[in-house]
């Protein structure tokens, strides 16, 4: 699964995206050559998002989710908001999750 992960200068979520590898290196059932993390700022979604599974938004640019929306909705990739206290603590475990709910959705919503 390709997580692509977005936030406004891409520093606190390369932290992030540390912590998510983590969570996925501690499992039992997940493998980390399955996954692939790229963190961005906003600005660079257009020119980098396609081939993506899911965007994951970082909170602190939830005044952006419209245009991220703009972005992803014409080429049906998923994406969710990070609860901004979950982003805080970096709570990668909790951030997996919703990264592999919201993947899970989409594809149940396309019948895949």
């Amino acid at each position: 699964m390709k997580i692509l992960l977005c936030c406004a200068g891409g520093f606190s979520t390369n932290m992030l995206m540390q912590n998510m590898k983590k969570v996925i290196q501690a499992s039992a059932k997940m493998n980390i050559e399955d996954f692939d993390f790229t963190a961005i700022p906003a600005d660079s979604l257009e020119d980098q998002v396609d081939g993506w599974d899911v965007v994951l938004v970082g909170p602190q640019i939830t005044h952006k989710v419209e245009f991220i929306a703009s972005i992803l909705k014409p080429r049906n990739i998923p994406y969710a908001v990070i609860d901004k206290d979950v982003y805080g603590q970096m709570d990668g475990a909790t951030v997996m999750k919703l990264a592999l709910i919201t993947h899970k959705k989409h594809q149940l919503q396309q019948g895949t």
